[in-house]
């Protein structure tokens, strides 16, 4: 049997034709069209080579009686039952790729372990860490357990256990400057002829000492200008910068996070962790946080945090005012406006709101101290049990979802427990309401750990939450029933000294070059000569325009020209001239497209003809496909875009397809228009485009395109003029800004609501309307002089440059 990729290689020109047309066809008529099933890497004949790790073929073991896994005892100061005589100690500093270990054997004492899981073949898999007690810089290793000594080990290995490992294989680690563990670590299976010896250490506690451990323990705080190298500390600081949760090279998830206090030191921790619910949960600039147990060490001259034994973590918002919470899983009895909180709920009502919105109507047993918008929908467009949507009216709240988190909340079943990350509640009121009203957000992105996760009935939240929904007539769960009240104090306290510091330091924009510049203030800049760089710290007193979508514009990087972005009216004026001029049928179906051409069924009956681009005689699916459209409107144009990678606007000539007026784009591509600048182009014929088909993958970028057509490509920018003040004077500076500064793509913004309600945010944060001076934020930045001469007389502007927004402000 041929397998799948030779198929489709094989199939005849009149196929890939009707193909071509079937496809456009039920695109045109707004339907649906099916991509053609099966898998071209995986057919039949193929390979069958898994992804998974290849393990090394079974050896004799040294010791036939050893089992894989022993527990130990000690007696008299010795193990037992003993280990194997042949076995030697190895120290973690000796460990080293390339030496013979083969009869020795590496202990440490288990200081982090991690959920037992399976690799991609099915093979069982089990990390831990072991430390040694050498005073060595690095003291600890991670060791990686496969096949059924995983399962063994899983079930048995515990936090504080002392193991003996033998028989291991050493492999670099790929995770060694991430983790500041040791840069190998050891690999055992059973297969491998490799055994673990295990010795649980006992539980010496009494009676009176386990009635005393409820009681928390008063910690001693460190300044960031107080810490030493290989100290393990508890501190506080004001998150500064932070890197979000994301997978490592090896099994854990990692965050990088940069605090300062009241010292004006700067401590960045790079933090570790295989549960994702370990981390901080960091979702702003100005976040403060409470570590435990932090390892210090010093690298270049500066110190730096890692995750050690016992690592703990909470995090406060750092708004001043804002209840003393630590932000865990908040219960909707703790919400209140513009907060960015985790919710752990249960889902009782579900609806398609629109194309990139869907309703969850949630509950965990506690009631929203402020009045909850309703999303308006017909009750008939609402899943879920109607008497239970009525009886818990009072308690649900509905959370609107964007973006990517769509197709997974449509899948979500009514009654399943939920964990929603980083929900964003917004205070508003409609045109003919009074009272003003909350809304819970879950915005696109995965930015801040925003997504939804649906918890098993085992996981002891969901037990919980279901003891406690089960009695919802009972008092309400107090927020700060995990912390003690002598924590409660000692937090209360270290907050309170933070948000001072905060009020006075804190930026909502952050730089990314350049550290080594320091503060000038306004005032001296106004006085100096240009061209020069500063750094600055200034509030936003003004900006223009204020219609965002304003200040848009179209750059060539070529000639510095600024234009306007077309309207639509403008492209509409173009095609249809363009129609004019009907198909040139001579010029249909060559060795590098194939045509297809049909007449309009309304009055003006007109020619439309589609060209589509083909790689090796192939015509590519829709999604990687170039074609080119003669005498469409665009309307037609735009179905298209939604189905193909690109889609080109040309018209018929004697002997070639030329692009239209560059008035119009050139190229479209999903909602994003191309244009080329006129005076910089030199538009060459479309048969240049047959070089980049030709290419082994080609992937049809746009600047490729531009540049084997001739055309200079126009780039969308944000151009804005900022009036910054800081008490010395006023100075108004310029932003130009492809989609660094907003941290959004300057050529999405204007076919994309969400884009522009993001921005909208952000210049609300930057200047909050109805503000007084006194109350705005900080920005700190960077700005450059330079010097423009009109006519005769020479005058000097201001750029800021190489700064990014940092406040999560939608």
């Amino acid at each position: 049997m041929p397998s799948l990729l030779h198929t489709a290689h094989t199939r005849t020109a009149a196929q890939r034709y009707q193909c071509a047309r079937a496809i456009f066809y039920a695109c045109a008529q707004g339907e649906q069209a099916r991509k053609p099933g099966g898998s071209v890497c995986g057919g039949p004949g193929g390979s069958g080579v898994s992804g998974g790790r290849c393990r090394a073929a079974p050896r004799r073991r040294a010791d036939k009686a050893t089992m894989p896994v022993q527990l130990l005892k000690i007696i008299k100061g010795k193990y037992e039952p003993p280990l194997p005589s042949h076995l030697q100690r190895e120290d973690l500093k000796h460990l080293h790729a390339g030496l013979d270990h083969t009869n020795k054997y590496f202990q440490g004492v288990v200081i982090l372990s991690y959920p037992l899981t399976k690799l991609g073949d099915g093979t069982d898999f089990f990390k831990i860490v072991l430390q040694d007690n050498s005073c060595a810089r690095i003291d600890s290793i991670n060791i990686l357990i496969y096949g059924k000594m995983a399962d063994d080990c899983a079930k048995v290995i515990r936090n504080g256990d002392t193991c003996i490992v033998a028989g291991f294989k050493l492999a670099k680690s790929p995770t060694a400057r991430e983790d500041g563990r040791h840069g190998c670590h050891l690999e055992v299976s059973e297969e491998a002829g490799s055994a673990i010896y295990i010795y649980a250490q006992p539980s010496t506690t009494t009676a009176s000492e386990t009635a005393s451990v409820s009681v928390a323990p008063k910690y001693v705080y460190t300044p960031l200008d107080h810490l030493k190298d290989g100290t393990i500390v508890n501190l506080y600081g004001i998150v500064k910068f932070f890197k979000p949760p994301y997978v490592s090279k090896g099994t854990d998830y990692c965050s990088v996070v940069t605090l300062v206090d009241q010292s004006n030191v700067k401590l960045t921790c790079t933090l570790f962790n295989g549960n994702l619910d370990s981390l901080p949960k960091i979702y702003k600039i100005g976040d403060i946080v409470r570590f435990h147990r932090i390892k210090i060490r010093e690298y270049n001259g500066q110190m730096q945090g890692i995750t050690s034994a016992g690592f703990a973590s909470l995090t406060f918002d750092g708004t001043v005012g804002a209840p003393v919470i630590p932000r865990t899983s908040t219960k909707l009895s703790g919400v209140r406006p513009m907060l960015f909180f985790d919710l752990t709920c249960q889902l009782v009502g579900k609806a398609q709101v629109d194309g990139s919105s869907f309703l969850l109507k949630v509950w965990d047993g506690t009631k929203c101290p402020y009045p909850t918008w309703r999303v308006p929908i017909e009750a008939r467009d609402l899943e879920g049990e109607k008497v239970l949507l009525h009886r818990l009216r009072n308690l649900t709240v509905d959370i609107l979802v964007y973006d990517n988190h769509v197709q997974l909340a449509k899948s979500l079943k009514i009654g399943s427990f939920l964990r929603i990350y980083s929900i964003h509640t917004k205070q508003a009121s409609a045109e003919n309401e009074d009272v003003s009203h909350v809304e819970f957000h879950l915005h696109g992105g995965t930015c801040y750990g925003r997504g939804i996760g649906v918890l098993p009935e085992s996981h002891p939240d969901v037990k919980e939450l279901k003891t406690f929904l089960e009695s919802v007539e009972l008092a309400d769960s107090q927020s700060m029933d995990s912390m003690s009240s002598l924590e409660l104090d000692s937090t209360s306290n270290n907050i309170a000294d933070l948000e001072s510091q905060r009020c006075q330091q804190l930026s909502v924009t952050v730089l990314t070059d350049h550290q080594d510049l320091s503060n000038t203030v306004l005032k001296t800049i106004r006085n100096s000569r240009a061209p020069q760089q500063y750094r600055i710290r200034a509030k936003l007193r003004t900006f223009k325009p204020q219609k965002l979508y304003q200040s848009i514009k179209l750059h060539c990087s070529k000639c510095n020209s600024l234009q306007e972005v077309p309207d639509g009216d403008t492209f509409d004026l173009i095609l249809q001239g363009s129609a004019v001029t009907p198909p040139n049928p001579e010029l249909h179906s060559t060795s590098w497209y194939e045509s297809v051409m049909w007449t309009t069924q309304d009055q003006k009956q007109r020619k439309i003809t589609i060209h589509f681009v083909k790689h090796d005689e192939m015509l590519l699916y829709p999604e990687d496909t170039l074609l080119m459209i003669e005498g469409g409107t665009s309307k037609e144009i735009w179905k298209l875009t939604r189905r193909f990678k690109c889609v080109i606007p040309v018209r018929s000539t004697k002997n070639d397809l030329e692009l239209l007026d560059l008035s119009a784009p050139f190229l479209l591509q999903g909602k994003v228009k191309y244009y080329g600048c006129k005076q910089c182009s030199t538009p060459k014929p479309i048969k240049n485009l047959s070089s980049l088909a030709a290419e082994p993958r080609p992937s049809w970028e746009p600047t490729e395109i531009a540049q084997v057509l001739g055309i200079e490509p126009l780039q969308y920018v944000f151009i804005m003029k900022f009036t910054l003040v800081d008490g010395t004077g006023a100075l108004n500076a310029y932003l130009f800004d492809y989609e660094k500064f907003f941290q959004i793509p300057a050529s999405e913004i204007l076919s994309n609501n969400f884009l522009q309600q993001k921005m909208q945010m952000t210049m609300n944060t930057l200047c909050p309307p109805g503000r007084k001076l006194d109350d705005l934020p900080w920005l700190e930045c960077f700005i450059k002089s330079y010097n423009i001469t009109d006519g005769k007389k020479q005058q000097v502007y201001y750029q800021i440059f190489d700064t990014t927004v940092a406040e999560d402000v939608v």
